[in-house]
């Protein structure tokens, strides 16, 4: 007998671990106010500067020789051979047996973390974090548990100890970005050997977030686990076009496997992206052969941007702020008062004109604190520093 009973549709939602996820706290604040011309926007990572002309005509030509369809899934051979000599350079020989091209660094952290874990699986990341990547993991059903880095006058610092505790029996990677998102902090060659050692020791695989390399004030690059591990050691290594080459809107990146684990990977790419852009593969192949004039400018000002905003931020009434970090693009400070970092960055935003990042954005650790990106103009950190001392000076509550 047919029943009568009214139908009643199933509930409409993604599943619990997709409903749990952060939304992102950053694009919370942007997008109030992204299409106001009156606002200063710091929020993003990324600098006010456009991709070099070089790069984007290297686009352009791959496109009118009719440079568009698919290409082979780990990458078009040239640029996977140019990553693979551009590596190279700086951190000895790596194959091309162990790269694959990637639509952009965010992509590859991704492919990372689904070829290596399962529901349930322990993760540790060392915090506050660009907040992908702590989110990442729990799309996959996993279980993140973090150790944060301490904050001091002289600079953000890695308790090594607390985090070799953390990497126990049964943990399955370890997430790591050096120099960091948004702290700025740099990991010395000397950590990266302890942990490499107590990771070998367990097993635990190691993803590390490249994303910075080339932003380092302090050498040419930063240290890499790529310079310390073997080819067959449980170390991923993930980075971006997006930053040193000034190419955030193109989303191109790469992937470092062990060999062994390169064809999974291009499952993986196959089942998500198919392939990256063969014209945008093709500018991402003249930023690694002619960029580097590019990158050492982009640095040089990012120097000037860092140690400009410092000083301006420090002589401002109630602001604390480490020393000048290592690397990145980004001074993570605190104003004395400010609990609730996301309705603060709001109320910049709606009264002084003034975009900065929410600490929270970047975990709990992160509360109280804002991220500012200096990868601008000096003359726009001035009018960005005037305006937040003007809204402090004028609401004396916050501090």
């Amino acid at each position: 007998m047919q029943s009568t009973a009214p139908y009643r549709p199933p509930p409409t939602v993604a599943r619990p671990e997709v409903q749990s996820l952060r939304s992102s706290k950053i694009r919370e604040v942007a997008n109030a106010a992204m299409d106001r011309k009156d606002v200063l926007p710091f929020w993003f990572g990324e600098p006010d500067e456009e991709t070099p002309d070089e790069i984007c005509d290297a686009a352009i030509a791959a496109i009118e020789n009719k440079r568009t369809f698919y290409v082979q899934t780990l990458g078009d051979p040239g640029l996977r051979q140019e990553i693979a000599d551009y590596l190279s350079r700086w951190h000895g020989p790596i194959g091309v047996d162990r790269i694959a091209v990637t639509s952009s660094g965010t992509h590859a952290l991704m492919l990372a973390l689904q070829a290596l874990l399962n529901p349930g699986d322990r993760v540790v990341a060392v915090t506050p974090l660009w907040p992908n990547l702590v989110e990442m993991p729990k799309v996959l059903g996993a279980h993140v548990e973090t150790v944060a880095l301490e904050f001091s006058a002289s600079g953000w610092m890695l308790d090594v100890q607390r985090l070799l505790e953390a990497l126990r029996p049964g943990t399955r990677a370890l997430l790591l970005n050096a120099p960091n998102n948004p702290t700025g902090w740099t990991i010395s060659r000397e950590t990266q050997e302890i942990i490499l050692a107590h990771c070998r020791r367990l097993g635990i695989w190691i993803v590390s977030d490249d994303v910075y390399q080339r932003i380092s004030f302090d050498a040419p690059c930063a240290p890499s686990f790529l310079d310390i591990a073997t080819p067959e050691d449980r170390v991923i290594s993930c980075n971006s076009f997006s930053k040193a080459w000034r190419m955030t809107g193109w989303r191109l990146g790469w992937i470092v496997v062990p060999a062994a684990m390169l064809g999974d990977v291009g499952k993986l790419i196959e089942y998500s992206s198919t392939c990256a852009p063969p014209f945008v593969q093709a500018a991402g192949q003249v930023a690694l052969s002619r960029g580097e004039d590019a990158i050492a400018r982009t640095v040089a000002r990012l120097r000037q941007g860092r140690d400009h905003l410092a000083a301006r931020l420090g002589a401002v009434p109630g602001v604390e702020l480490a020393a000048p970090a290592g690397g990145a693009m980004y001074t993570f400070f605190r104003v004395e008062g400010v609990k609730d970092s996301l309705a603060f960055c709001k109320q910049l935003v709606a009264e002084a004109g003034l975009g900065l990042a929410p600490g929270v954005a970047f975990g709990p650790e992160g509360e109280g604190y804002l991220r500012w990106c200096y990868a601008s103009s000096t003359s726009r950190l001035d009018e960005g520093v005037r305006r937040l001392a003007s809204y402090l000076e004028h609401n004396p509550n916050t501090r």
